[in-house]
């Protein structure tokens, strides 16, 4: 997984509340175990159904940050969803709120979500529609700084963030721990062969 620190670049909005994870990617798509190819079904009904739809128009294209209402990412535990939202080049979600196993598969899958004021949001998602607007993010000092708002402070879980400063996806994250697990057993090895000798004297 590669590491998520500093994400600039411009916004492009989702002014939808409840978008579920059927909406970011229909379930036929679904025809593959890789994680490659998933951005092709990205809001696919959703582009067919509304021609102005953000991801139909030609000023979004290469936005890297998007921005979302309220419930993002709720419905079915598909992480094929951040896949699809990953391969089409967005780096990161602002939202007003999202739903908790979509938050857990991105944080580990290297997609950043921020949540953030919905008044804020509002604000976002309007100057968003230009196509110009840009935001620069910060993970290590948990900031973030557009037009709409200047070193704007989120919170994020420690752990979490830790992963994604490092590229760490969960078994990164435990083959990183291999000489403190070492050290461990082997101590724990010492004490239960002194306990052993011990109790036969």
């Amino acid at each position: 997984m590669d590491k998520v620190d500093k994400i600039s670049g411009r916004l492009i909005p989702v002014s939808r509340n409840d978008v579920d994870t059927d909406q970011i990617i229909p379930a036929r798509y679904l025809t593959s175990v890789s994680r490659e190819g998933f951005a092709e079904g990205l809001f696919a009904d959703l582009k067919k159904n509304d021609p102005e739809f953000s991801f139909n128009q030609e000023k979004f294209q290469g936005a890297k940050i998007m921005v979302a209402g309220v419930n993002f990412g709720c419905g079915s535990s598909r992480e094929h969803a951040v896949w699809a939202i990953k391969g089409a080049g967005i780096e990161a979600v602002i939202a007003k709120s999202f739903a908790d196993i979509f938050f857990s598969n991105s944080a580990k899958n290297g997609l950043l979500l921020i949540e953030a004021d919905e008044k804020l949001v509002d604000q976002l998602l309007e100057a968003a529609q230009s196509g110009k607007e840009e935001a620069q993010i910060s993970l290590e000092e948990q900031k973030f700084s557009s037009a709409a708002g200047e070193n704007v402070a989120f919170d994020y879980d420690p752990f979490r963030k830790h992963c994604l400063l490092n590229g760490l996806d969960d078994l990164d994250y435990i083959l990183s721990q291999q000489d403190s697990v070492k050290s461990f057993e082997e101590k724990r090895s010492a004490n239960l062969f002194y306990d052993t000798t011990k109790a036969n004297n």
